[in-house]
């Protein structure tokens, strides 16, 4: 039987994004941001559906499309928030309106244009898709399901269980209790942006103390044994205003909230580590909560809150009786598409797909395929781009002639923006848009934060490591093929006292990426040769953009931020671009910029 054709769509909230199945198959997913450059991109994804239709086989047509969420139970909560909260929430009344007037025309018009017959477009409730997304493509023939996140509908916290291709909800926890807003408020209350800056929170939370954790548990937050959680709304401000916190949280701490341009001082360093050790015990409970409630061993998680690599690995190292951890690598509203597409698709076949072939999840084979399902392009089309910015470059036919140059450019210390093959999926970049450098050198973190990402000095870069080589390395859990892991280093050192001062944080943790085969993208090969010149497996890897920008997505995107940087070297397909062959014109051009560095 032909399985069916459906598209993922998630939009108008933030971070919209499409994907394309065909039955249980992943065949493209890819944000919008990447093509509008705008970050976080809320609006309509038409340029990622543009790319998820041109995968089509010819021949081919769309059976169904998919829509993230319960467009009438997202305006059940919305409406019913502001009847509510009236006068008090009149601030929040502008948005609600605009949010009531784009899914009540705007998404019926659009979902329209692209599938004219109403009963083939399908809308999954925000936590079913977020769950479908966590468990169809994990490999796991039965699971506990865990997903956590600031808010869809109604549900801000759910469990499921997966068994055979179905996934039944367990229990949820309803707006406006949300663990993902009680973070979000303190990711603004120190100087950080609600639904980007979380990550900056995680970063900051390793360089203080947890002295503010007893302030908050009890007052602020209550933790409940059967893995339930409380907020004190008191202290939150999301129901009636943009702002997330009210005045009330300053006076508790006897701190005021952070000004965005402010030095960080220890109380806000300190906040945060107190924050992210609530978070970890409250997600430590939840998880141990999913495995008692569906009696499996095995866990997957989505939604927002999932992408805290700290808590994640909290979760592998507490939780007794977990044997296995899976964790979707788009788990934001992205991965929202993706799952949308694969519960329409199932409802349409259900009958099971061949075993998938992807990437190590504990040992389990996934069908992400390495989360590389995103455009790929052409060396003719790098070319092209190469010309028009007028750059001297050289083609490498041969793989191995141009693996055994980037190596020697970054064992002597150069700084390689890296693109090849398909685009990643989800946040994280996976090595095939990326920045990579040596983590040996002591000063190789300042190079790369201040000439090349123009961000805050303090914050860590990743580790992209041989799976092979992890242990030997880094303490468990080392397993995490999508960067959503942190592991300690295994001699205990942190910061300048280590081997790999780069990618190792002021506590002794790396946030960790394995690769273990070829689904992995070129970068496996290049780990592989960099080892065998160097015995070093490992690299820094950062995503290749600099800050407040998306990810690169095109050959053009990739030149652009090579000249608008003091990157050494781009391997861009089968070429290699040296800034020092480049004439007196791009130092003169970066010279002339001025960037936002701290």
């Amino acid at each position: 039987m032909r399985k069916p054709w459906v598209l993922g769509v998630s939009a108008l909230f933030h971070d919209s994004a499409a994907a394309l199945v065909c039955g249980q198959e992943i065949m493209a997913a890819a944000q919008e941001e990447r093509f509008s450059r705008i970050k976080g991109d809320a609006g309509f994804p038409d340029r990622a559906i543009e790319y998820c239709l041109s995968q089509l086989p010819p021949g081919a047509s769309l059976d169904a499309l998919a829509y993230f969420e319960d467009p009438l139970l997202k305006l059940d909560r919305i409406i019913s928030n502001a009847v509510a909260m009236a006068p008090a929430g009149g601030p929040n009344w502008p948005s609600t309106l605009e949010t009531i007037d784009a899914m009540a025309t705007e998404l019926p018009a659009r979902l329209l244009a692209l599938m004219p017959d109403p009963a083939r477009i399908h809308s999954i409730p925000h936590h079913r898709s977020h769950a479908v997304s966590a468990f169809r493509p994990s490999g796991f023939d039965e699971a506990a399901i865990l997903v956590v996140d600031g808010v869809g509908e109604w549900s801000t916290c759910s469990i499921w269980t997966g068994r055979d291709g179905e996934v039944e909800p367990v229990r949820e926890i309803r707006f406006p209790q949300s663990l993902g807003l009680f973070y979000s408020a303190f990711t603004q209350f120190c100087g950080f942006k609600v639904n980007s800056g979380e990550y900056k929170l995680m970063g900051l939370a390793s360089m203080g103390k947890p002295t503010v954790r007893k302030a908050l548990l009890g007052e602020v937050i209550r933790l409940n044994a059967d893995g339930s959680f409380s907020l004190n709304m008191k202290y939150f401000a999301y129901r009636t205003c943009p702002t997330s916190f009210t005045p009330a949280l300053a006076a508790l701490l006897g701190y005021p909230p952070r000004v965005e341009t402010e030095p960080l001082s220890a109380f806000y360093k300190n906040l945060a580590a107190s924050v992210q050790s609530v978070l970890n015990d409250a997600m430590v409970n939840l998880a141990a909560a999913a495995l008692r409630a569906t009696g499996s061993r095995n866990l997957c998680m989505a939604g927002g809150v999932a992408l805290n690599c700290v808590a994640n690995s909290e979760i592998l190292d507490r939780v007794e009786g977990l044997d296995r951890l899976w964790i979707q690598p788009a788990a934001g509203d992205v991965g929202g598409a993706l799952g949308a597409a694969l519960e329409v698709a199932h409802r349409l076949d259900p009958a099971p797909d061949a075993a998938p072939a992807g990437a190590s999840a504990r040992g389990q084979a996934d069908s992400m395929r390495g989360a590389l399902l995103g455009p790929e392009y052409t060396d003719a089309e790098i070319e092209h781009a190469i010309g028009d910015a007028g750059l001297v470059a050289t083609h490498h036919a041969g793989e191995a002639d141009l693996l055994d140059a980037v190596v020697t450019l970054l064992e002597t210390g150069a700084v390689v923006g890296h693109f090849a093959g398909r685009m990643e999926f989800g946040p994280r970049a996976l090595g095939n848009r990326s920045i990579l450098a040596d983590p040996r050198p002591a000063n190789m973190k300042q190079i790369v934060n201040r000439k090349i990402k123009f961000r805050e000095g303090w914050r860590p870069f990743a580790p992209v490591v041989l799976a092979d080589d992890a242990r030997a390395l880094f303490a468990e859990p080392c397993d995490s093929p999508y960067m959503l892991m942190t592991a300690m280093r295994q001699d205990g050192t942190a910061g300048e006292g280590t081997e790999f001062p780069a990618i190792t944080h002021i506590d002794g943790s790396s946030r960790l990426q394995t690769v273990a085969s070829r689904v992995s993208g070129r970068i496996f090969d290049l780990l592989k040769a960099f080892k065998t010149r160097t015995g070093c497996p490992m690299l820094l890897n950062t995503s290749f953009n600099v800050r407040g920008e998306p990810i690169v997505c095109t050959p053009r995107n990739a030149v652009r931020c090579f000249l608008n940087t003091n990157m050494d070297a781009l391997a861009i397909g089968g070429w290699l671009i040296l800034k020092s062959d480049q004439g007196d014109w791009v130092q003169e051009h970066i010279n002339r910029m001025e960037f936002d560095a701290d």
